[in-house]
């Protein structure tokens, strides 16, 4: 149940410690329909025109205008790529949501009581996603369970680590936390990030929720169900798991690796 080892723990956060469904029926949909007003409304503030430049950067054209920069992220939302213009923009849409109370971040019911167990034991816990540092912080200040961002260690994105199926972001990331890759213990649902982050030396483990279609297990990976075997301490049928305020929407320290 438990080793030794384990310095700092990586967390995924679709799929692994909050729903897929509730990102793609969601938060997806509400940046999208949001995204040409919002724009238009902010398309003149600094951190917006860069965005801006990104977009003509990556597409190779100098000489987008603005609905050409719109119609790129849209076309992107609706392909569901991973660029990281997309995902700022998108981060700063949910902002706006999260603060006007239309969004909230979804964790399953032992992710409160997981994040409060790795602290106790003095292992950091960090998040890396594909969505903006931002909305990740985002997503853990609003959840039902109230503000969960002190028990976080920091944030990392496609901007500051780089892609998810890349090894070359896992020693990025192992570098900015100051551990030694066999002493990180990566969590997420995709098997290919799960590989890259091996191939860098660290240690991984697949999780997979009751009812995900893809099936109970991450293939070629250690899968856990929810994250209470991973965690120090009493075991999950001791540990109560915290209640939300409000209704969920659809939905050298012990940690143990592979």
């Amino acid at each position: 149940m438990t080793g030794p080892h384990t310095e700092v723990v990586v967390l995924d956060i679709e799929g692994t410690t909050g729903s897929l469904t509730y990102v793609r029926d969601v938060l997806f949909p509400y940046a999208r329909r949001e995204l040409a007003g919002w724009f238009t409304r902010h398309a003149q503030e600094s951190r917006v025109r860069q965005v801006a430049e990104d977009v003509r950067t990556e597409l190779d054209r100098p000489d987008l205008d603005t609905d050409g920069v719109v119609a790129a992220l849209a076309a992107w939302s609706d392909a569901d790529v991973k660029a990281a213009p997309l995902k700022t923009v998108q981060g700063w849409i949910w902002a706006e949501g999260y603060a006007s109370g239309a969004l909230h971040g979804h964790v399953y019911p032992e992710v409160p009581a997981a994040l409060r167990a790795w602290k106790a034991a003095g292992v950091r816990v960090v998040i890396y996603s594909s969505g903006s540092a931002a909305a990740q912080l985002d997503w853990f200040r609003h959840t039902a369970y109230g503000d969960l961002s002190p028990l976080l260690d920091g944030y990392f994105d496609l901007r500051s680590a780089g892609s998810k199926t890349d090894p070359a972001s896992y020693r990025t990331l192992a570098g900015a936390v100051g551990a030694h890759p066999g002493r990180l213990l990566f969590l997420s649902d995709v098997a290919a990030e799960l590989d890259a982050a091996v191939q860098a030396g660290w240690h991984a483990v697949g999780v997979r929720r009751e009812g995900d279609p893809r099936g109970p297990a991450v293939p070629r990976h250690r899968t856990v169900a929810t994250l209470d075997p991973l965690l120090p301490g009493p075991s999950s049928a001791s540990r109560p798991q915290e209640t939300p305020a409000s209704p969920e929407s659809p939905q050298s320290h012990e940690v143990s690796p592979p």
